[in-house]
């Protein structure tokens, strides 16, 4: 069949290539892909926001299977126009995605259905969450009800740092109408991990537990970016501990999700702290991570599509999910000044002199030409598989090492939680 991914990141591009091994699969299109994408797929230049678009490229090409990346486009409604045309699409409908869509949703439907989470307060007014700030003690955590790219989380250790987040996000609109309501969170001690199930409502399969680093200098300081590095497992999860999450956070998420009349389909990605009382999920996402995917996708040696297919068509149970008994590690490239303004257009050098067998996924990046160059904050995930985490760290930095542009930025301490234990 043919098979559409939407989107253009790096995750689309780790997307594209997982798919393209399977034998279900004659040819691939990414709506609308980026320059790495555009070697091995065919790339369609509509917007991943254009759904009425994308529905009438879907049905002009007898798509079979559309697997959507972005989590914008599914809060927009993209699933419920596919399904109505009688197009297979994998993610969650409208009304499932909302627990990404609103982090307000989001923490009350936990509350609700007593999964494990930071207590909380949700904002409309200013004045409200100022009055809240002088009432509690510090750290804080303040979070943007709405979509911010992965950057609407600011970490607050003063009461200082908290009043001036939240003049940024509720009067200075940083993030748009994303601040029109405000989280304020207490601040959770632990470590953070990335646990992703896909599910048909029903069942579900739990893929490999990811570490991400969110921040962008070493040591994790500095603001939060959409994501500098991750690997893949992570040693801070252990196998019962799994279970335990299967038990007390994806099964009655999933669950309560039905009852509330939001049937959730699709990847339900949980953002988790592991605390002293055990795991607290920090947020929820509807889509697969960026860049945890590129860490996770080459572990799994199951057939891809079929994992896909039977979240569409109700299956999930029947599968049996095979994984690598090796690690990955994905280190990003960013482009000088990212996550704030930064320039395009730099000439991507050494993409040639990377190993074969490490994998280089495109994020931000176009072809000028037959030059590759800059298009994005996020440039470049570069991806090593090895039988540890401390080989394929030293594996994907010595691959990065052979990758050069102008103003190139990039973590050189991935991995560094996992190396420690």
């Amino acid at each position: 069949m043919n098979v559409l991914v939407v989107g253009g990141g790096g995750r689309e591009h780790a997307l594209v290539w997982k798919i393209l091994q399977s034998p279900k699969v004659e040819k691939v299109f990414c709506a609308p892909g980026n320059g790495g994408i555009s070697q091995i797929a065919e790339c369609v230049d509509i917007e991943a926001i254009n759904i009425r678009g994308l529905v009438a490229f879907a049905k002009k090409k007898k798509i079979g299977l559309t697997v959507v990346g972005p989590e914008l486009p599914l809060t927009l409604g993209i699933v419920d126009r596919f399904q109505a045309k009688g197009l297979l699409i994998f993610g969650p409908d409208q009304k499932a995605a909302e627990i990404e869509g609103s982090k307000a949703f989001s923490k009350s439907f936990l509350s609700k259905y007593h999964i494990p989470t930071a207590e909380y307060q949700i904002f409309s007014e200013y004045e409200k969450a100022v009055q809240y700030i002088n009432e509690k003690e510090p750290p804080f955590v303040l979070k943007t009800d709405g979509l911010a790219l992965g950057k609407g989380v600011l970490v607050c250790s003063s009461r200082n740092e908290a009043y001036d987040g939240v003049d940024r996000i509720m009067r200075q609109k940083i993030f748009g109408d994303a601040g029109n309501r405000l989280v304020i969170e207490e601040f959770l001690d632990g470590e953070e991990v990335s646990i992703l199930a896909v599910t048909d409502g029903e069942g579900m399969v739990l893929l490999p537990p990811a570490q991400d680093h969110k921040t962008i200098f070493e040591g994790d300081k500095g603001p939060n970016t959409g994501g500098m590095g991750a690997y893949s497992p992570a040693p801070a999860v252990q196998e019962k501990m799994v279970e335990m999450i299967r038990d007390k956070i994806f099964s009655p998420t999933i669950r309560g999700m039905k009852e509330e009349g939001r049937s959730y389909k699709g990847v339900l990605y949980a953002g988790l702290m592991m605390t002293r009382e055990g795991p607290k999920v920090l947020e929820f996402n509807c889509r697969f991570g960026d860049p945890e995917i590129q860490a996770i996708l080459p572990l799994i040696e199951t057939d891809f599509v079929d994992l896909l297919m039977a979240s569409v068509e109700g299956n999930v149970n029947a599968l049996s999910l095979k994984i690598k008994n090796e690690a990955a590690v994905c280190v990003v490239m960013t482009s000088g000044g990212y996550p704030g303004s930064y320039e395009k257009g730099k000439i991507i050098h050494g993409l040639d002199k990377v190993e074969s067998d490490v994998l280089v996924f495109h994020a931000g990046t176009k072809l000028k030409g037959k030059e590759m160059v800059t298009s994005g904050g996020r440039v470049l995930g570069v991806t090593a598989v090895e039988t540890t985490i401390e080989k394929a760290v030293e594996k994907v930095y010595s691959a990065v090492g052979k990758i050069t542009f102008d103003g190139a930025y990039y973590r050189r301490d991935i991995g560094h939680r996992a190396l420690k234990k």
